[in-house]
């Protein structure tokens, strides 16, 4: 899920300013409705000063659509490199994976047979043969939730803000889930007794990275094609160029009679070859795309399911099949 920017709003900006520098020992002072009066040591005053030192100042929260000459110390604007700053000194130094639970329905019932076979079918549509093998019983399906802030490098500079969910230990993307997570109902206190997966780095790297990477294809695609455009481009003018310069040096060569000359013109080209290498790797390096993603926020999620086996036949094959069905999205996965 990409997450949609917030409009500039001076006001909300003063409160989040504010708020954030009390957090870290600052007094503040809101002398008027687009201004901020501050005193800050410590932490609050790296804003400024590196070292902490002590720092007095009024910010000042202009309008978007202000023309005044802009001061990056003093005044808060779009692409303000003090809001950059703020939220850095906010976000913890280490990754922490936080743990929740969604609450559920006291009047949560299993989903009738027909049901759940109709939406096994609806995701697996080769399935032949198809039946409960034992009764349903309460379960927890997990997910793994990541707030992403992602950095494209290409010829023009992207920046975007992704909230990514996906299922475990699968992988599968669950734009549902991302989507509605601002609605979500959370369990006062953790059922006793919940099995919670073992989590490794390198998995869910990997996961996320897939995640990610499916999220941006669309976005990715457009800026290859621009990419792939401009290259083409700069990678003629070059073949153009250094075609030309080796077709007047063999030109000249095939005047001369003398061995000297010849053996220079030999030399020029060589030097015109390898020159001529090394501008094309330049120009493929300089329309290289790199994505800088950075994950600010780990979840993992546990949600009422219903636990089952299932008995299927596929292209003549009848095994029995753990699985578990979510009843927030209709979905079966397999264990």
């Amino acid at each position: 899920m990409n997450l949609a920017r917030l409009p500039h709003d001076p006001g909300a900006l003063v409160d989040f300013y504010q708020e954030a520098l009390e957090h870290f020992g600052a007094i503040c002072e809101r002398t008027w409705f687009d201004r901020l009066q501050l005193v800050a040591e410590g932490r609050a005053a790296r804003l400024w000063n590196d070292d902490g030192a002590l720092h007095e100042a009024e910010l000042h929260f202009p309008a978007a659509d202000s023309t005044a000459p802009r001061d990056a110390a003093r005044e808060v604007f779009p692409g303000c490199p003090l809001t950059f700053r703020l939220a850095e000194l906010l976000l913890p130094s280490s990754l922490t994976l936080e743990r929740g639970v969604l609450a559920s329905s006291d009047r949560a019932q299993p989903p009738p047979g027909e049901v759940a076979e109709k939406r096994w079918r609806a995701q697996w549509p080769a399935t032949g043969r198809w039946r409960l093998e034992t009764a349903f019983k309460p379960a927890h399906h997990f997910s793994l939730l990541a707030l992403t802030r992602c950095e494209i490098q290409a010829i023009d500079q992207h920046w975007s803000l992704h909230r990514l969910a996906v299922a475990l230990p699968g992988g599968e993307t669950d734009e549902e889930l991302a989507a509605g997570l601002d609605f979500a109902d959370f369990a006062a206190e953790i059922p006793p007794g919940l099995n919670w997966p073992a989590c490794h780095a390198g998995q869910l790297r990997e996961l996320l990275s897939g995640a990610l990477d499916r999220t941006l294809a669309t976005e990715l695609e457009s800026i290859r094609k621009r990419q792939e455009n401009y290259l083409g481009r700069e990678l003629d003018r070059i073949d153009h160029y250094f075609g030309g310069y080796a077709r007047e040096l063999s030109e000249r060569a095939a005047r001369t009679h003398r061995e000297n000359t010849k053996l220079k013109a030999e030399d020029r080209l060589a030097a015109a070859r390898a020159e001529h290498a090394r501008r094309r790797a330049d120009q493929v390096q300089r329309h290289e795309i790199r994505v800088m993603p950075r994950f600010d926020a780990l979840l993992l999620l546990a949600e009422p399911a219903w636990q089952t086996t299932v008995m299927v036949s596929h292209h003549g094959e009848t095994r029995a099949q753990p699985a578990h069905f979510v009843p927030r999205n209709r979905r079966w996965f397999l264990d």
